[in-house]
């Protein structure tokens, strides 16, 4: 900003974030502001606001503290989260991103942004609460809580099912019921599985011995359900299983269990932007394609497809008249458009998930000459899940409409593949996609499937 920039020009007061300029020197004081801060913050006109300072809007004062510290030593600052006092009494939650600047004067200033991130704490909030809810279910209940692939092969268990074995966690993971029971107990255990998988169809409480590790013999009843994924697909088994040894002519119960945690989250992002859910959900399934042309086992193609379809959740909290705003971004604007990248790998990088879930996304604007973002990542220390998502994003956003611009087609995308082939973008997956493509005349392969 120049000494003569206004926060009223270029439509800032349009806009659905703050927009201030604060001076350090002789005295502190807000220099400007636009009409979304002040409104934002409870003030009627833009001279009340001016009449106030930083130590009047932070409801923490060490927060201001910090915040000044990291500022001075930085001399910028991106997405600092603090409490700020409304007009009213009430306190929001906000994110400001600013940097110290001088005037031609050389009057020290600080210019940025400021969000009003109330709504994203309380999804925030809401998510991790769900998650710390189904965890603590899982590690609290007595039984043996473990859900198995479509291959059978274990993907998580509970402490109660680590504890039974005297095995750890580690030893478990990836392993099938061959790996710790007699032949034919493991293979009637397989049949009850595949019989689920097949048939949709759960088995509540069958009661069956079991042969502890140490050689002992118990009684257990065991239901086992069908997992499915948001399309209605069965992708698994989740089975629980209760010692039943000395209450053996008790009456079954039945037990009933769903977890889905990560469905809040696409069912938030699907009501706030219909256009961004779409998009993911189409990255999603030309990753897949992609994968499992290469040859992937479910696993990883579960990996990729759930990448695919949270690549772009972090836009969850960029304002939408940013999002989808009709023509060119500023700078300021798109920068705030490249940190949904990080704001999506923060939300969900304390999940635990049997492949690097968060790491993937985090990496996906990534480009093998080292032209990407958000850490300007080289080759091969990008993950091929990231490459291969690199290349769904850019396919399925330039054959698409965007709001900033008409779709370009699938010719024009996939010559920026072509383009790119080896500099920005991995060979062999974009020679996949191509193939795909051809297979499909030359079409869209990935809007039916």
């Amino acid at each position: 900003m120049t000494d003569d920039f206004c926060l009223t020009q270029v439509g800032a007061d349009n806009l659905e974030i703050g927009l201030f300029r604060y001076e350090l020197v002789p005295c502190e004081k807000f220099a400007d502001a636009n009409f979304s801060l002040y409104r934002m913050l409870g003030y009627a006109t833009r001279r009340d606001f001016l009449k106030i300072t930083l130590d009047d809007l932070f409801v923490n004062p060490a927060e201001k503290e910090i915040f000044l510290k990291i500022l001075q030593r930085n001399k910028n600052i991106k997405l600092f989260e603090a409490g700020f006092k409304h007009r009213s009494g009430k306190s929001l939650c906000v994110s400001l991103t600013a940097a110290c600047v001088f005037t031609k004067n050389r009057t020290e200033c600080i210019e940025g942004i400021i969000q009003d991130i109330s709504s994203k704490k309380s999804i925030q909030d809401s998510m991790l609460m769900e998650r710390d809810f189904l965890k603590n279910l899982l590690d609290n209940i007595p039984d043996a809580v473990y859900f198995k692939d479509k291959n059978n092969r274990i993907m998580k268990v509970n402490k109660f099912y680590i504890t039974g074995t005297g095995l750890r966690e580690e030893e478990i993971l990836g392993k099938t019921d061959f790996d710790f029971f007699p032949y034919e107990q493991a293979k009637q255990m397989l049949e009850d599985d595949n019989y689920v998988l097949h048939t949709g169809k759960p088995i509540v409480g069958k009661i069956e011995k079991t042969n502890l590790p140490n050689g002992d013999w118990n009684q257990v009843i065991t239901t086992k359900i069908p997992m499915h994924d948001r399309l209605g697909r069965i992708t698994g088994t989740m089975g629980i299983t209760r010692d039943m040894t000395a209450h053996a002519n008790l009456e079954a119960q039945r037990v009933s269990m769903m977890i889905n945690a990560l469905e809040v989250l696409g069912k938030a992002l699907e009501m706030r932007d219909p256009y961004t859910f779409s998009h993911t959900r189409h990255v999603a399934g030309i990753a897949e394609e992609i994968a499992r042309t290469l040859g992937w086992n479910e696993d990883r193609l579960l990996a990729i497809k759930l990448a695919g379809e949270l690549h772009d959740l972090g836009k969850i909290s960029i304002p939408l008249d940013i999002l989808n705003k009709a023509g060119t971004l500023h700078d300021l604007e798109y920068s705030l458009i490249r940190e949904h990248v990080k704001n999506c790998y923060n939300l969900i990088k304390d999940i635990k998930f049997p492949f690097p879930l968060a790491e993937i996304i985090y990496q996906h604007h990534e480009r093998l000459d080292g032209s990407g973002y958000p850490r300007g990542l080289k080759g091969n220390n990008i993950l091929v899940e990231a490459r291969i998502l690199a290349v769904s994003d850019v396919l399925e956003a330039m054959t698409h409409h965007r709001p900033y611009r008409a779709a370009l087609g699938l010719k024009k995308a996939c010559q920026e593949l072509e383009e790119g082939k080896n500099i920005r973008y991995d060979s062999e997956i974009v020679d996949v996609a191509f193939k795909l493509i051809r297979k499909n005349g030359r079409k869209e392969f990935w809007i039916d499937s």
